[in-house]
């Protein structure tokens, strides 16, 4: 048993249950996507049939959609409930300030979204995901991109000081295609002294439908590691 102990893992899955901890009965939750989420997926769904909740959840793509029916968590639309109460998603990167870069699953549109929309945001990750700026560590920043757009993007990005990578689909031919029928374009700069201004840089590009940062929506971060969790603060509001 000791031998298939994963610590990145399990430093993850204690910073979902702090997470989860904030899930209270009658609440309207942002489901995140991605391999951490889905930790704070399960916990909920443990969760409400643990202690008998009336819990609905926003799943953020269709992997999390089908990981809440699996684990029993009914699921609703922004339609029928533009506020949330609370998200939990994880992050790629995250600096002390907060600011992230999201997108490795490919759903930082419909994430953004959620988080935005949620009175209360709270990012999940283990002790690897934190650095001092964004872009360390050879870190892309994941753009959605509109595929009549790849060549523009692609030229505008390298006159900004970026290269760019367009994702491919694993499993088969062809380019990541996302939840909303378009495309992902890693983009790398290195390190990123000022995401906010370059963010607005990159989608003021035509076909950009939306960058990986996200800066500004984070109210705190649960940080995993296998002896503790710390909690790093940086409300909205």
């Amino acid at each position: 048993m000791k031998a298939n102990f994963d610590p990145v893992q399990e430093a993850r899955r204690k910073a979902a249950l702090e997470a989860v901890e904030h899930v209270k009965d009658g609440f309207i939750v942002g489901l995140g996507s991605g391999s951490t989420a889905a930790f704070a997926i399960e916990a909920i769904g443990e969760k409400i049939k643990r202690q008998k909740l009336w819990v609905i959840g926003i799943p953020t793509s269709s992997q999390a959609f089908l990981l809440a029916v699996q684990c029993g968590i009914p699921t609703t639309t922004l339609d029928e409930h533009p506020q949330i109460d609370v998200t939990i998603d994880g992050a790629d990167q995250l600096t002390p300030e907060l600011y992230l870069i999201k997108g490795g699953g490919a759903a930082l549109v419909r994430e953004k979204i959620v988080a935005a929309s949620s009175k209360l945001n709270i990012i999940i990750a283990d002790e690897s995901k934190k650095v001092r700026l964004l872009g360390q560590k050879n870190q892309s920043v994941p753009i959605e991109v509109l595929s009549f757009a790849i060549p523009l993007v692609r030229q505008k990005i390298i006159e900004i000081g970026g290269r760019t990578s367009l994702r491919e689909c694993k499993g088969k031919l062809g380019p990541t295609i996302t939840d909303n029928g378009n495309v992902i374009m890693d983009c790398y700069f290195g390190e990123i002294a000022k995401p906010a201004e370059l963010h607005f840089k990159i989608k003021m590009i035509p076909g950009v439908v939306e960058t990986g940062f996200f800066v500004g929506l984070t109210d705190f971060a649960y940080v995993g590691t296998c002896e503790a969790v710390e909690k790093i603060n940086c409300f909205r509001r």
